[in-house]
Formats: structure tokens, sequence, C-alpha cells
């Protein structure tokens, strides 16, 4: 079921990438998702793709690596998302800015805790989704996640992501997603 949702959450981080702050807000982005609120370093979000509410929380990292260093790639983003009309609540994703390397992990860790994420083309998502509540705890109680993964051409990337705000922007996001 979340391989549909591959290009959706592409989409999604191509709107957030025009929407995120104010200051690059457009009338098309709004209209495809709209900015419910900002909260530290995360952005709340509602959406409506294909007639179907969507709403989630987001965030862009706020340190990244390569090795080999700097090797050109699309923004990342943590997405936190909800889609009643499919029973899904608080799906943690990743979108890496370039394609992950096939049949391979990435590894989402909050503190001490590992999380394995399944890769599909630039996306990750938590590989036992019976984990999912415990991830999105802690990254409630959290001051960062850091994220790892491998591109198809064999670089490695490290993201971190500030969780400064995360709760607040999950409250508002269920508020809206009842």
């Amino acid at each position: 079921m979340r391989k549909k949702f591959v290009l959706f959450f592409s989409m999604l981080g191509a709107i957030a990438l025009f929407s995120f702050s104010a200051a690059t807000e457009s009338a098309r982005a709004q209209s495809a998702a709209q900015l419910l609120g900002e909260f530290g370093d995360w952005g709340a979000y509602t959406a409506t793709p294909g007639g179907k509410k969507v709403c989630f929380a987001l965030a862009k990292p706020t340190a990244s690596e390569t090795n080999p260093p700097n090797r050109p790639r699309d923004q990342a983003w943590l997405f936190v998302s909800t889609r009643p009309a499919e029973k899904v609540k608080e799906e943690v994703s990743v979108i890496f800015g370039y394609p992950l390397k096939a049949n391979s992990d990435a590894v989402i860790e909050v503190g001490s805790t590992n999380f394995a994420m399944y890769t599909q083309n630039d996306g990750a998502w938590v590989k036992n989704a019976a984990e999912e509540a415990r991830l999105v705890d802690a990254m409630r109680k959290g001051a960062e996640v850091t994220v790892r993964g491998e591109s198809s051409r064999g670089t490695k990337t490290m993201d971190q992501f500030s969780l400064k705000g995360i709760s607040q922007a999950l409250d508002r996001a269920a508020s809206e997603c009842r």
C-alpha cells in the first residue's frame, strides 16, 4: 500500500519546497498544500490530492553530509503523514533527494534507538509498521533525528533533522485530519 505513495510524497516534497517558508509561498503551491502553521523547525500542512485529505508535518535537514563529499542532490525532507481515508496515522517517511540504491535499507536514529527503513526510488519508510508509533513517540521526546541512506551511485548520506516544534506540528496536523 505504501508504494503507491512514492510519487505522492515526491510531489508533496516539491510542494513543500515552494511553500515551507512564507517568503517562498506561491499561489499555486498554496492551492495544492495549505500551511497550517510553522512550529520551530517543522511545518504542519494539509492537502487534498485526488479528493482525499492528507495532513502532514515536515522538516528539512539542519545538517547534511555526503561521502564522497559535496555530492549534488535535491532537497531532503522528513515527513510524518496522516491519511484518514486510508486509516493511516503518523506514517514516517523520508525523501532523500536522489534515487536510493536498489534493495537497500536506510536507517533513522533517534537518540540511541535505530529503526530500519525500506527504500524505493528516492523515498524511505519504516520497515516494521508496528514500530511507527514508538518512533513517533521517540521523535516527540527527542532533540534530533539522523537519517542515513545510500544513493544508487554509492554516495552515503547522513541528514540530521531538528525535532524542535515537532510535537506542536503533529498536534496541529492531527487536529486538521480527525
